[in-house]
C-alpha cells in the first residue's frame, strides 16, 4: 500500500467530523450536545439503515458554525487522508445541511475553500464537490446552487446525495444541466440502497459522468453491461455498504464482481468518522475480505486516479 497513490472521490466533508473534534466544536460554540460523553456518542454509531445514519449525522453538524470550524474539520480530514495514501481528493460539501440552518454558503463553502487551498502542502492536490440533497426539493437545490455560486469560489463539481429510496433524481434534471453548462462535473449517488433503475435515472436524466456507490448495479446484466463498454466510473465504499445494511457483510460485497467484470470501480470512505474507516482500512478490509491479490488492489488504486477529474497529465503522473 505505501507505494500506491490513491485518489479519493467519495468522502463527505461531515461524514469525517470525528467525536473529539465535534466536543471540540460544541465548546467552543456553546453548543449543547445530547451525549454524555466521546464514548456515549460512538456507542450510538450502531445503524439499521441509511436513515438512522443520517438522523445522527445531521445532529452532529450542529456544532460547525463558523469558517474556522470548517476549514478545521477539512484540515482533519486532508491530513488523515495523505496518512491513507490519498495523494488527490475531490470532497463533497452538504450545502443544504448548512443553509437549511441558517449557515451561510460563504461561511462553510470559505472554510472549506480556505483548507483545501493548503492541501498542496500536506502532498494532495484537491477540489470540491458541493452535493444537493434529493430529500429536499429541486427548486431547494436550485437556490441552493445559485448560492454557492454567488460565493465566486472555487467548486469542481456538484452532487447528489441523502436519502435514496423513494426520491427520484429526475426532479434535478434542470439544475445538473444548469452545472453542466456552467462548465462543472456532474456526480450522484445511486444504487446503494435502490435498485438499478436508480442508476439509469442518474445516468441517463442527470447525465452524471460517475456514479457514487452502484453496487446493486450487479442485479441489471443489461446495466453491467453499458458501465463496462463506457467505462462509467463507480466510487464504492465497502465499509459503509456494511455498516449501512446495503450489503450484508464484507465478504458478501459485490466489489469483487464487479471489478473482475471490467467495472471501473474504485475504493472509497463515505463517512469514515461513523463507518470503521478512512480509504486505506476500506482497502485493507475488503482486500482481506475478498482474497483481492496485489495485482486487483493496485487496479482499484489506478482505477481511483481514472476516475478523477484531474487533468490526463496529472493522472498519469500519479499512476507511475
Amino acid at each position: 500500500m505505501d507505494d500506491l497513490a490513491f485518489a479519493e472521490l467519495h468522502v463527505h466533508l461531515e461524514g469525517t467530523l470525528e467525536p473529539e473534534l465535534i466536543f471540540t466544536l460544541a465548546e467552543r460554540n456553546g453548543v449543547r450536545l445530547p451525549y454524555r460523553d466521546v464514548e456515549d456518542l460512538r456507542s450510538r454509531y450502531a445503524f439499521a439503515d441509511l436513515q438512522s445514519f443520517l438522523d445522527l449525522y445531521y445532529m452532529n453538524m450542529q456544532v460547525l458554525r463558523t469558517e474556522e470550524d470548517f476549514a478545521d474539520l477539512t484540515d482533519a480530514y486532508l491530513r488523515r487522508a495523505r496518512q491513507a495514501g490519498v495523494r488527490h481528493a475531490e470532497v463533497f460539501l452538504d450545502v443544504q445541511a448548512h443553509t437549511e440552518r441558517g449557515i451561510a454558503a460563504a461561511v462553510a463553502l470559505g472554510g472549506v475553500s480556505h483548507a483545501l487551498g493548503r492541501s498542496e502542502e500536506l502532498g494532495l492536490s484537491s477540489g470540491l464537490i458541493v452535493t444537493m440533497l434529493r430529500h429536499l426539493s429541486a427548486e431547494s437545490a436550485m437556490h441552493a446552487y445559485e448560492q454557492v455560486c454567488a460565493t465566486g469560489l472555487p467548486l469542481l463539481g456538484i452532487g447528489l446525495c441523502s436519502s435514496e429510496v423513494g426520491y427520484p433524481a429526475a426532479p434535478f434534471a434542470d439544475v445538473f444541466a444548469r452545472a453542466r453548462a456552467d462548465g462543472l462535473h456532474t456526480v450522484a449517488h445511486a444504487g446503494e440502497e435502490g435498485d438499478p433503475g436508480y442508476v439509469w435515472e442518474v445516468l441517463d436524466l442527470l447525465q452524471v459522468e460517475r456514479v457514487d456507490h452502484g453496487i446493486r448495479s450487479v442485479e441489471d446484466p443489461a446495466l453491467m453491461d453499458r458501465l463496462v463498454a463506457q467505462q462509467l466510473p463507480l466510487t464504492v465504499c465497502p465499509l459503509s455498504n456494511v455498516r449501512l445494511a446495503a450489503v450484508e457483510s464484507l465478504e458478501q460485497h459485490p466489489l469483487a464482481r464487479m471489478l473482475r467484470a471490467g467495472a471501473l470501480v474504485s475504493v472509497h470512505s463515505d463517512d469514515p468518522a461513523y463507518f470503521g474507516g478512512y480509504l486505506d482500512d476500506n482497502v485493507a478490509a475488503i482486500r482481506a475480505a475478498l482474497a483481492l491479490k496485489e495485482a486487483e488492489v493496485r487496479q482499484l488504486a489506478a482505477n481511483s486516479i481514472r476516475s478523477s477529474f484531474l487533468a490526463e497529465e496529472r493522472k498519469t503522473l500519479l499512476m507511475v
